[in-house]
């Protein structure tokens, strides 16, 4: 339990849950790092990190355009480093942590399964196996907005594509062939709208398979701690307590869904006082006010946006 602040909550401090999320691919922008790079510890991190997975985060996370930033062998370890030191500039061990899909191997090192090195390097080999596997074969992925939830999986199975997220009620990502997804766009389900997603592949489905002998291999050779706090997990929104299967089960999310929408029913069942998104904050920050009501809800972008009286 933690005492919360009172800028957050306003004029009475109350005690309650702290819930950390962490984004995924998808939220990097062009200089998410710069307003970062002022903090203790930050350009030796990173450069340690930049040795670990073979790229100049400190370039890409400052100088990088959009295009650059956009690869997705790139974006999983820049957005795994941006979270981290966002995490530690926070500087607060929370009651329960969530990460959406990359997102959960800053998760686990926030929680102490792996340490901030680990999970940067095997976000990195993550992003390169996965950026192989979509280069193999042309896939994609859309959000379809609306509509009823059965009309819109019967409309999956009719195109022969695969669930790959469900953020919440409403909006769920399928993923699959790229004549499929066009298919599915020239006649969506009734009242629902269809918007194709700007990635290199089909990710969270079958389109993933190749990827997932390398990332199990790296899994088996990582050695995890015993999580600090409650860590709940993508494929089922469940409170997993046991280190070697949160990492078993990284491997299984390459081509499983990422269910956030049970992710969040897990956290309201927790009645969390408050609720702050990682760095680059924003995505998940806007999902979560739609799932948890009520709940103060904080996205970094900057130091300046952590709230100064959370304590321990």
């Amino acid at each position: 339990m933690r005492l919360l602040p009172l800028s957050v909550l306003g004029s009475t401090s109350v005690v309650g849950v702290i819930v950390l999320l962490v984004p995924g691919q998808g939220s990097q922008t062009p200089g998410m790092l710069v307003p970062w790079l002022d903090l203790p510890g930050a350009a030796g991190d990173l450069a340690t990190w930049s040795d670990a997975c073979g790229l100049d985060l400190l370039h890409l996370g400052t100088a990088a355009g959009a295009d650059e930033i956009r690869d997705t062998a790139v974006a999983q370890p820049l957005l795994t480093a941006t979270a981290l030191l966002s995490a530690r500039a926070l500087d607060v061990t929370p009651d329960m942590v969530c990460g959406h899909s990359i997102g959960e191997l800053a998760a686990l090192a926030v929680a102490g399964v792996l340490d901030d090195t680990s999970a940067v390097r095997l976000a990195a080999e993550r992003g390169r196996a996965m950026a192989v596997a979509a280069a193999s074969q042309p896939t994609g992925m859309a959000a379809v907005l609306g509509g009823d939830a059965d009309e819109v999986l019967a409309a999956a199975v009719v195109h022969g594509l695969e669930v790959a997220t469900v953020n919440v009620a409403g909006q769920v990502v399928l993923g699959g062939p790229l004549d499929a997804l066009d298919a599915l766009a020239a006649a969506p389900p009734a009242s629902a709208r269809v918007r194709r997603l700007e990635t290199a592949g089909a990710f969270h489905t079958s389109a993933m398979s190749s990827a997932v002998p390398r990332l199990s291999e790296l899994v088996a050779a990582t050695t995890p701690g015993w999580p600090v706090c409650a860590v709940v997990a993508n494929a089922d929104g469940a409170i997993v307590t046991d280190g070697r299967e949160l990492l078993d089960r990284l491997v299984g999310q390459l081509t499983g869904p990422v269910r956030f929408d049970l992710c969040l029913q897990t956290i309201a069942g927790r009645s969390p006082s408050l609720v702050i998104e990682l760095a680059p904050g924003g995505t998940l920050a806007a999902v979560a006010k739609r799932a948890l009501p009520g709940v103060p809800i904080v996205a970094l972008k900057t130091p300046a946006d952590i709230p100064t009286s959370v304590t321990a």
